[in-house]
Parts: C-alpha cells; sequence; structure tokens
C-alpha cells in the first residue's frame, strides 16, 4: 500500500499528539486508570465508616458504667499501646461486628484525649 508522501505528516503528527496528549493527561491532568479510581473510593469509603464510628466509640466510652478503670488501663499503657488498650476494652467494636477496628479504635483514642478526661464522666446537677 502507497501512502501519499503529502499525508505521512499528518498520520505523524495525529500519533505523537495522541501520546502527548496521554502523557501530559495522566501525569498534570488528573486521569487514572479505573484500578486506581477503584483503589481511592474504596479508600475514601473507608476513611468515612471510619469518622461516622468516632462518636459511638465516644459515645461507648462516655456511657460505660466500667469507664474509671478501663482509662486507668488506657493512661497505664504506654503510648503506642493505648489503641490495644482502648480495643480491648470494648469501645472500639461497633454494634453488629464481632471484632473491634483498629483504624476506628486510633480515630476513637485521638478524639477521647485520654490523658485529659476526667476519671468520672460529669453529671448534669440541678442546683437551683
Amino acid at each position: 500500500m502507497n501512502i501519499p508522501e503529502s499525508i505521512k505528516p499528518g498520520i505523524y503528527g495525529a500519533v505523537i499528539g495522541a501520546a502527548v496528549v496521554g502523557i501530559v493527561g495522566f501525569t498534570w491532568g488528573g486521569w487514572v486508570t479505573g484500578g486506581t479510581a477503584q483503589d481511592r473510593a474504596m479508600a475514601m469509603a473507608h476513611d468515612d465508616v471510619v469518622a461516622a464510628m468516632v462518636p459511638v466509640c465516644v459515645d461507648m466510652a462516655r456511657t460505660d458504667p466500667d469507664r474509671a478503670a478501663k482509662l486507668a488501663t488506657i493512661r497505664d499503657a504506654s503510648t503506642f499501646r493505648r489503641r490495644d488498650a482502648l480495643m480491648e476494652a470494648g469501645w472500639a467494636t461497633v454494634p453488629g461486628a464481632e471484632a473491634p477496628d483498629r483504624d476506628i479504635a486510633q480515630a476513637c483514642l485521638a478524639s477521647l484525649d485520654v490523658d485529659g478526661l476526667p476519671e468520672q464522666p460529669e453529671t448534669a446537677a440541678d442546683e437551683g
């Protein structure tokens, strides 16, 4: 097949242009493959679930009748073992789950401010 000489530069330009657009799109344009998009969506969903479950964990910690003992255990644990102590306390096990979640425990621990919490939950007393 003989291609006329006047068409060859146009074909080369189209091929090179497509390659440049693809490279620029994936490096600076924000284009991603389907697999990367799926991975990012799963990570965002996981982060959203963790953020939604932190108030549940904090509420479980606030209403636990054995709160003082569990807080003392968490405070006595070394900094890197506090997450495990919170998981053992049962506060990172969300309703319906069989086991505690490490990410929820870490986020809950950051929300609780264990060192600043009082031993007993504060109760509102009507002094009027």
